[in-house]
């Protein structure tokens, strides 16, 4: 049995030198749901999504609808319209009646003509923990005001303010975070945050600077205090209508809390843009 598994192993490695590697894609390609995974908290259970957006230069605007749908129930559960290139982590959540069950959503999208879907379940191999890390690392808490209240992990906060077009719309996040670190390592001399805005929803273009604000420290009262701090950007809207922002939070793991499911927070900003 070795001696086949060791020949098998020496045939699948030749075959696999012969196959030339794709070359990444600018446009083109297809985007895919991505399923992090549940959790269940004092707020309810919820399922954790994501996205990956296989091509390198396009971000794509796929209204809620035949292409963009979530099932049963659906088509809409809050999923996003705009997709950046790449992968986005856990930037959504679905919250899950007490009587789930072994039921099963499916989310669709199809872009540039190419169809995917993926399920989602409760299914026990899927559970995560995004509150907390095997190490003891949490995710940053933000807020929208600096007296709070201040939140964190992949359900988030939002807010609603109104602007109008052409009109810069300063936007200040109040950050809080543990500043963790496994131990026996040195602590980076860089904020323990990092912020990443973009459009999450909306009929026109939003020009976000910075997109990946710098975070300042201040002081404040907030949870996880070994590191409070601040930051500001501004974003313009091209059309009048109602958009959604999104922000991501990321700590010293780093995007998608290095595949482990933890350490990273979510945001949402609705904007109402009037002419």
């Amino acid at each position: 049995m070795t001696a086949r598994l060791s020949l098998f192993a020496a045939l699948s490695a030749a075959l696999l030198a012969q196959l030339p590697m794709e070359p990444p894609h600018t446009s083109g390609q297809s985007i895919t749901g991505a399923f992090e995974g549940w959790f269940k908290n004092d707020q309810g259970t919820f399922l954790l999504l994501g996205y990956y957006n296989r091509n390198s230069a396009e971000a794509m605007d796929i209204p809620v609808g035949p292409d963009n749908h979530i099932d049963p129930g659906g088509p809409d559960y809050g999923q996003p319209t705009h997709f950046l290139p790449g992968r986005a982590w856990g930037i959504f959540t679905i919250k899950v009646p007490p009587d789930f069950g072994d039921k099963k959503l499916t989310w669709t999208i199809v872009a540039n003509g190419k169809p995917t879907v993926i399920p989602m379940s409760l299914a026990t191999d899927w559970e995560v923990s995004p509150f907390v890390q095997a190490t003891g690392n949490t995710p940053p808490y933000l807020s929208f005001s600096e007296s709070g209240p201040f939140v964190n992990g992949p359900v988030g906060t939002s807010s609603t303010v109104e602007t109008t077009v052409g009109a810069p719309l300063a936007i200040t996040l109040w950050v809080a975070d543990d500043a963790h670190v496994v131990p026996g390592m040195n602590r980076p001399k860089t904020p323990p945050v990092v912020l990443t805005w973009s459009k999450y929803r909306g009929p026109g273009d939003v020009t976000i600077k910075p997109v990946r604000p710098p975070v300042e420290k201040a002081e404040f009262s907030a949870p996880k205090t070994d590191f409070t701090g601040k930051a500001t950007t501004t974003a313009s809207f091209s059309q009048p209508g109602d958009y959604i922002l999104h922000v991501t939070a990321n700590d010293w793991t780093g995007e998608g809390g290095g595949g482990f499911q933890c350490c990273w927070s979510n945001a949402k900003l609705k904007v109402s843009v009037k002419p």
